[in-house]
Parts: structure tokens; sequence; C-alpha cells
């Protein structure tokens, strides 16, 4: 019997090396033509970029280019700290989604419900839509230009949080009936790390930290706030300005926090992609409320959203959940989202189906995010 169980146990490893072989073989061309990507997309000498590749399967690839700054030249790696703009909101949303969790809030509260100040046109907006981007709220960067030269924020003097709230509350009236259709709004974001503060009693920085980040131990990713914390590793944003790259890190609504305050890199994204699938953080029927994708009266979809599948809930979706575009790509299921601020762009694609996830990270504004993350995430898709 021990002989036989030798012979099945080399059997076993004869047949596994020749897929071993090639799984290793074709991960290390794609990692070879993902350098290539690279070296087309931003020179060695400038601002650049950093790309993880990452899949349960064991795929786990980390690509960086070029320079954090252009003052002390040090080279991007997996610890360095890009803004993420945008990819704060998956963030923002987990905060709510963990309030709810804990009883504090419900998804149904309205404005006015948390915050008895805000105007009449409050009554009617409820979380979920604040999540889903249907609340109408009108947009805090425009409202900054009605102000004008009563309240000029610059980049030395930027906006916050609670002065974005003040903006809306001085509205008589939201863009439109909440929930009758969709409209991507920062504004609503904001406002949801300042429901986070409220509800929780801390500061949103120290939420994120206490119950997001310290849990999976993404030990360098913060939400910044100039003047009480720092960025570690620090990459600065940059731009080209008549055919020169020069810094533009900051601009007059970096200091918002909700809708883009937070910084992280490779190796932290990497602990946050796996808590997600193995749901570290949420079980999977608590996850379920972000990745259903919106129905507004009009059906009409962002722009963004191909034919896809056939939507699971009736009606035409725009597709989006709660801090995360839900669109499928070509028939594979996906969950994912874009940064774009003054001198960065991140994209974080997670095909779900797949067990595939693609992060790119650049502190330079001519860099397609986007459309990289796409030409990688289809070397493996299949």
């Amino acid at each position: 019997m021990r002989q036989l169980t030798l012979i099945l146990r080399t059997l076993l490893c004869a047949a596994l090396i020749p897929s071993m072989l090639v799984s290793r073989s074709a991960a290390e061309s794609a990692e070879k033509t993902i350098a290539g990507l690279l070296e087309r997309a931003v020179p060695a000498d400038g601002p650049g970029l950093a790309v993880l590749v990452r899949s349960e399967g064991g795929i786990n690839l980390e690509l960086t280019r070029g320079f954090r700054d252009l003052r002390s030249h040090t080279k991007i790696d997996a610890a360095t700290n890009f803004r993420l703009a945008s990819c704060t909101k998956q963030f923002t949303a987990m905060a709510i989604m963990l309030l709810v969790h804990d009883g504090k809030l419900r998804y149904d509260e309205h404005l006015t419900d948390i915050f008895p100040e805000f105007p009449a046109y409050g009554r009617e907006i409820a979380v979920y839509q604040l999540l889903n981007h249907t609340s109408g709220l009108p947009d805090y960067e425009d409202l900054m230009d009605k102000a004008g030269k009563s309240q000029p924020w610059t980049v030395t003097h930027q906006i916050t949080d609670g002065e974005v709230l003040k903006l809306l509350e001085a509205e008589k009236r939201g863009k439109f009936a909440p929930g009758k259709h969709w409209a991507y709004s920062n504004s609503g974001y904001v406002v949801l790390g300042s429901i986070v503060a409220k509800v929780s009693g801390q500061s949103f920085p120290e939420f994120l930290h206490q119950r997001i980040f310290a849990v999976p131990e993404m030990n360098n990713t913060v939400a910044y706030v100039k003047g009480r914390n720092e960025v570690p590793n620090r990459a600065y944003g940059h731009s080209v300005e008549n055919g020169t790259i020069v810094e533009t890190d900051q601009s007059a609504t970096s200091a918002t926090l909700g809708d883009g305050g937070v910084y992280s890199n490779l190796d932290d994204l990497a602990k946050w992609d796996q808590a997600l699938s193995r749901h570290t953080l949420l079980s999977e029927p608590e996850m379920r409320a972000a990745l259903i994708p919106v129905v507004t009266p009009e059906g009409a979809p962002h722009w963004d959203s191909g034919p896809g599948d056939e939507d699971p809930v009736g009606g035409r979706p725009v597709w989006y959940g709660f801090g995360w575009f839900l669109d499928p790509y070509r028939g594979h299921r996906r969950m994912w989202h874009y940064g774009e601020t003054m001198g960065f762009r991140s994209s974080i694609q997670r095909f779900t189906n797949d067990n595939l996830s693609v992060i790119v990270l650049t502190n330079r504004s001519d860099v397609d995010a986007i459309g990289l993350s796409m030409k990688i995430s289809e070397l493996f898709l299949k």
C-alpha cells in the first residue's frame, strides 16, 4: 500500500509540473509585456507609476517605473503612496456600511435625520442615494464658483468637508428629485465622509484607520489632512505644461476627504483586495448591498457602461453600486473605479469571477490609467 501511495504521489507531481511550468512561463511572459507597456507609458527619468496584478490563484506581480518627485529623484516602489482621488470612494462606502453593520445608521435615513439644520430639500435624500449617486445634490465645485470673491479658495486655502456642507446648506434645492436620475456626485461622497464623522464620533481619518485600514494591516494608508498627519513614502503629482513636466500636487479642492482624500500603495492595496475577496470586514450578504447596480426611472446608463450582461434587478441600470462601478467587461463580471485629480490618475479593476485584480497608480496626469489597466487585464482574462 505504501508503494502504491508513493507511485500515485509521483504520478500526480509529474502531472502537475507541466501546468506549473506553463503557468510560470505565462506569468513571466505577461510580466515582460507589462514592463513594455510601462516603458511606453512613461519615461524612466520622470514621474511614473506603479502596477499590481493579483489573483487568489497565485499571480502577484508588482511593477514600478519613474520617480516619486523630481526633487529627491526617489524611485517609485511598492510602498510609494499615491493620492487615490475617487478610488477613495470605495473606502467611504465601506465606512458607511460598517456603521450600518454596527446598527448606528440605516441606508434609508435621510440627510435631515443626521444634519437637522440641512434645508428642506435634504428631507428626501437618503443615505443609499448618496452612495449610488442618485441624490441630486448640487456639485460643490459649481457652488465654489458661485461663492466667488466672497470665499476665494486656493491651493493654500483649500475647501474642507465642513465648508462643502455649508455651501450645500445654503442652497434651496438639488439638481433633480432624489432617485429620479443618476449623476456622479463628489458632493455626495464629501457628505458621506461628514456622516461618518457625525455618527461615529470620530474624525473621518480616524474611523478609516481604526475600522478599515488597521484590520488588514494597511499600515501606510492614510486619509490625509495637512498639519494633522503625514503621508509616508509620498508621491507628488505632476502635469505637462507647455511641453514640460511640472509638480501640480494640490488644488483648491484637494483637502476634501470622502470623495478623494486617501493615499495608498501597492502593498496595502493588495491587502485591501484580499480583505474584499475574503470578506474580512463585512460578510458576503452584507457586502451584497454594495454590488447591486442602481436603477433609475429613466434607466440611462453611465457613459462607460456597455451593453454588458442582463440586468439582474430589472430595467436598464446605471452600473454603479456603493463606491464601485459595476458594468461587466466582455462578459466578465467586475467592480472597478478610477481616480482623477491634480497630478494623479488611478484605476482599480476587480474581475470577481476570474479572481483577478489589476491596479494602476500614477503621479502624472498624462497617463491613461483606465486604458492601461484594461490592456493589462486582457493579458489574463480568458
